[in-house]
């Protein structure tokens, strides 16, 4: 864990559990964290770390991997159970991609691979902590969405279009909610990168324009010269549906 300081100015002060078995690892975090205004709590194995979730109730989990005890996907597994909704950032010494694609499958929200660079972790944390509490604060996205002649059921993933029927991917799904949520406003691609693929190194921007192109072929009535999913230059995509005559 490389020295720095973090170039985002920190959020209000938040409950943060670190369920690290590495000591000098989890003292780190905790006194870093702590200098950024937070409440750190830690624990080095699987049990105390369940436990001390549920009676610390934090508003995000810097989970390890590889914890004695009980391993840190079978803890995110059972917090998942409970809650949703709480951001999960796991720090792990796995690196293959198929160590990370199975961390987002069970529901963790960032993913950083040891050594890593102090900098960017307490960034991460901000950002975590930040979309969460846009989340609190942002009207839901109803179950079935219109606009146009399209219908989007988000409790099944389906939607019909212009083409006809469509079976959405979990990406779509989330860019789609991302882009709705902030209907009439900018979204930038490292936004929209980070709701459907949390932050993967191994994911550019231009895979994020690749599904914009899909569900333009989706929505569109012309995807050539598209009226809902607007491309703005440098700057990312909005979502504006144009007003109901």
């Amino acid at each position: 864990m490389d020295q720095g300081k973090a170039a985002m100015a920190p959020t209000a002060r938040k409950k943060i559990l670190v369920i690290e078995d590495e000591t000098h690892i989890a003292e780190g975090l905790v006194l870093n964290l702590s200098l950024q205004g937070h409440e750190v709590k830690a624990a080095e194995d699987g049990p105390s770390g369940l436990r001390l979730w549920e009676t610390f109730k934090p508003d995000l989990i810097v989970l390890d991997v590889m914890l004695p005890g009980m391993d840190g996907l079978r803890l995110l597994n059972r917090i998942r159970e409970q809650d949703e909704d709480i951001p999960v950032l796991i720090l792990s010494a796995k690196a293959a991609t198929e160590d990370r694609i199975k961390g987002f499958q069970l529901g963790v929200d960032d993913y950083l691979t040891k050594p890593f660079d102090l900098d960017e972790f307490l960034l991460r944390v901000e950002r975590l902590l930040r979309r969460a509490d846009k989340a609190r604060h942002t009207e839901p996205t109803p179950e079935v969405y219109c606009f146009g002649a399209n219908r989007i059921d988000f409790a099944t993933a389906k939607a019909t279009g212009h083409g006809g029927e469509i079976r959405l991917t979990d990406q779509e799904v989330k860019l789609l909610k991302a882009l709705i949520a902030n209907r009439g406003r900018i979204v930038s691609r490292e936004t929209l990168l980070a709701e459907g693929w949390g932050y993967s190194r191994d994911t550019s921007t231009r895979t994020v324009d690749n599904f914009i192109v899909r569900l333009r072929r989706y929505f569109e009535p012309d995807p050539q010269n598209p009226i809902y999913f607007k491309s703005l230059r440098a700057m990312g995509y909005m979502f504006d549906p144009p007003a109901a005559p």
